[in-house]
Formats: C-alpha cells, sequence, structure tokens
C-alpha cells in the first residue's frame, strides 16, 4: 500500500522536469537570430536537433545498459545531469560561433539530457505506486510544454536577446536540478537499489508480454509525435506567417500538455490503457483527415491541429505508466530509459522520412502516413487493454 506521498513532492517534480528539460531547447529558439548574424543555412536547425536527439539516444543506451538510474540514487543523477547540462549549454554559449563545436555541445547535452527525463519518470514511480499516471500526466506535460516553448521564445526573440536566452536556460535546468535535489527527498524504499547490471530485467522489454505491450504502442507513438512537431510549421504556413505563425504553432505543441494532465486525471478512474487507446486512436484519425482539413474553413482548421496536439502527445505519460508498473520494480529505471532510447531513434528516422519526402510530396498526401504509428500501438495495446476490461472502472 502506498505511503501518503507529501504535497510538495509532485509541484516540486513538475517544476524541476520543465525545467531540466528545457535544455532541449535553448538553441532551437536562437537559431533564428545566429542564423541571421552568422549566415547559417535553414538547414542548420535539423543538423543541431539531429545531433542532440543523437547525443540523447547514446546518452540513454548507456544509462540504460549500465543500469544508472537503478544502481545509484535517481535524485542525485537528475542533479548531477542538469548542472551538467547546463554546463554544456555555456560551453555552447561561449563557442557558439564555431559551428562545429556548437554540434559537440550539443551532442553532450542530449547526452545527459538522458539523466533528467527519463530519471524524473522513474522518481515519480518511486515515490506514485498508485496515481502513476495522474503524476506522469503532469511530468510529461511539462515536457511538452518545454518543448512548445520555443515557439513562444522565438516569438518574443526581439525582446530577448540570443545570449540572454541561452544563459537563461542554463541558470534554470541548474535551478531545477538542485530544487529537485534540495527540495525532496528519497521515496520510502528507493534506497534499496541494486548493485550489479540487470541483463534478465532489461529484457523484458521483449520478453514480458506486458511490458513488450506497452513498450510497441510507445514506438508507434514516437513515430508520430515528433515527426508531427516538426511538419506543424509547415501545416500553418498555409494559412498565417511570422509572428502569428510561432503563437500558433505553441499553442498546437503545447495544448499536448493539455492532453498530457487531462489523461492523467480520467486514468486514474477508467485505467491507463484505455486513455492511450483513446488517444491513440483520435491521433490517428486526425493523420487521416490532413487532406480534407487542409482546405476546411480556418475555424475547422484550428480546431483539428488542436485537437491534434491534444491527443498525439497525451498517450505518452500512460504508455509510460503501463510501462513502469510492469516492468521488474529492480530496474523500472532501465527499462524505461532503454525504451526512451529506441523511442527516439524511430522518431529520428521518422522525422528524416516525412521531412525528406515533403520536398516532393504534398501534405494532404504525406501526413496520414504518420496514422501507421497509432494504429501500430492499438494493435499492440490489445493484452493490456483485454486486462482492463476485467476490472471495472473506479
Amino acid at each position: 500500500m502506498q505511503t501518503a506521498v507529501p504535497r510538495h513532492v509532485l509541484p516540486v517534480l513538475v517544476t524541476a522536469q520543465f525545467a531540466g528539460t528545457s535544455l532541449w531547447f535553448a538553441v532551437n529558439a536562437v537559431m533564428p537570430d545566429l542564423q541571421r548574424e552568422l549566415g547559417w543555412p535553414a538547414a542548420a536547425v535539423g543538423t543541431l536537433t539531429s545531433g542532440l536527439q543523437f547525443g540523447f539516444i547514446v546518452g540513454t543506451l548507456v544509462f540504460a545498459l549500465l543500469a544508472i538510474a537503478d544502481r545509484f540514487s535517481a535524485r542525485r543523477v537528475f542533479l548531477l545531469c542538469s548542472l551538467a547540462g547546463a554546463a554544456c549549454t555555456v560551453g555552447a554559449w561561449a563557442m557558439v560561433r564555431d559551428y562545429s563545436a556548437l554540434l559537440v555541445w550539443r551532442f553532450a547535452t542530449g547526452f545527459f539530457l538522458a539523466g533528467i527525463y527519463p530519471v524524473g519518470m522513474k522518481i515519480a514511480a518511486q515515490w506514485y505506486t498508485r496515481g502513476l499516471g495522474g503524476a506522469l500526466g503532469l511530468l510529461i506535460g511539462a515536457l511538452v510544454l518545454g518543448s512548445a516553448s520555443a515557439h513562444a521564445l522565438r516569438a518574443l526573440g526581439n525582446a530577448l536577446p540570443w545570449p540572454t536566452l541561452m544563459l537563461g536556460v542554463a541558470g534554470l535546468a541548474a535551478a531545477g536540478g538542485l530544487l529537485l535535489f534540495l527540495g525532496t527527498t528519497d521515496a520510502p524504499g528507493a534506497q534499496a537499489r541494486v548493485t550489479t547490471l540487470q541483463w534478465r530485467a532489461l529484457a523484458t522489454v521483449w520478453t514480458d508480454a506486458r511490458v513488450r505491450s506497452s513498450v510497441l504502442a510507445y514506438f508507434g507513438h514516437m513515430w508520430e509525435l515528433y515527426t508531427m512537431w516538426v511538419m506543424v510549421p509547415l501545416v500553418l504556413a498555409t494559412r498565417v506567417q511570422g509572428l502569428a505563425l510561432s503563437w500558433a504553432a505553441f499553442a498546437v505543441l503545447g495544448a499536448g500538455a493539455i492532453g498530457c494532465a487531462l489523461g492523467g486525471w480520467v486514468a486514474q478512474r477508467w485505467g491507463s490503457a484505455r486513455v492511450a487507446a483513446v488517444q491513440l486512436a483520435t491521433s490517428g484519425l486526425c493523420c487521416l483527415a490532413t487532406p480534407w482539413m487542409l482546405d476546411a474553413d480556418a475555424s475547422l482548421f484550428f480546431g483539428w491541429l488542436l485537437l491534434w496536439g491534444v491527443t498525439v502527445a497525451g498517450d505518452s505519460p500512460q504508455l509510460s505508466t503501463l510501462t513502469a508498473r510492469n516492468a521488474p520494480a529492480q530496474a523500472v529505471g532501465s527499462v524505461l530509459t532503454l525504451t526512451n532510447s529506441i523511442g527516439f531513434a524511430i522518431s529520428i528516422a521518422s522525422i528524416l522520412l516525412f521531412v525528406s519526402l515533403a520536398e516532393t510530396v504534398a501534405l494532404g498526401a504525406l501526413l496520414p502516413w504518420l496514422a501507421l504509428g497509432p494504429a501500430l500501438g492499438l494493435l499492440a495495446l490489445r493484452l493490456l487493454l483485454r486486462d482492463a476490461a476485467k476490472r471495472k472502472p473506479v
């Protein structure tokens, strides 16, 4: 039975997660200024983003294989990686005019983000043995809002010089790590950590039917999520330009935070599998509706994008909840981290494929193929949905 969780724990977790993951978008938000000042090509932002994503994949793989989050204090790992990621962002600021050095600093930032995002979920799983879906809904909602904030920062770019933005994000990340470390304690039982690598436990990603079900659904979700986020400005550009486009993109991506938080609240009654399935199905239908929505009137067009924004991200915390619940207790952090690693690799492949095809294929013909991800997710969730059907809503 879960002991009472102090009220301050969840707000501290959510705030620290938002602050730490803000590192993801520090350079993206200032790229237009850097491109104007240094004459970099438009493709530079894609290369730097891929460098950070690749660093995250390498980091999550290393953290998972070495069971870092399960062998050491998760709070300490979060703190050290927040400080290291902040230092990398300061390094990027100091050497921003050297493109090759900047790429290395962004790779390193991505590596240390592996000790922030999935480790934050591990800490939540330690505290919330019950109500984890709601906790992760708020936690991942903070990450989604941070993702969207790059567009808001871009809209505010004229008021805030790029050095201020970069150093401000670095300071925010460092403060988030300190807040979590000093503002919380280890959850009851968290001190009982493994001392050896848990290869067999890590293999449950494939060998355990229930873990495999949520992990495969997560992979389908990742096929769609980041590619949709990358394509949103292209879709919006058919209707709006300039500052209006940046604010509209912020609204569409930021709507995912609502899907995460609301989904977490509903999941406490109806279960994570049902909530994830509904959001997967809805986002998949939004993919398929693209050819008609692109030519729809303005209210229907923007309503469609907002619904897609809500549901494309809202399934993520519930899929992570299902994985955390079914993974071996001694390897929850490593299983979540490995799942993140493979999922982000899938997202990079999807982004590269769709961005390349967008040069020659119309959006109305291209974006419906994103529905393959939600379709795989729904297919993978069948076992967990059958389990949920045996239990009455609470």
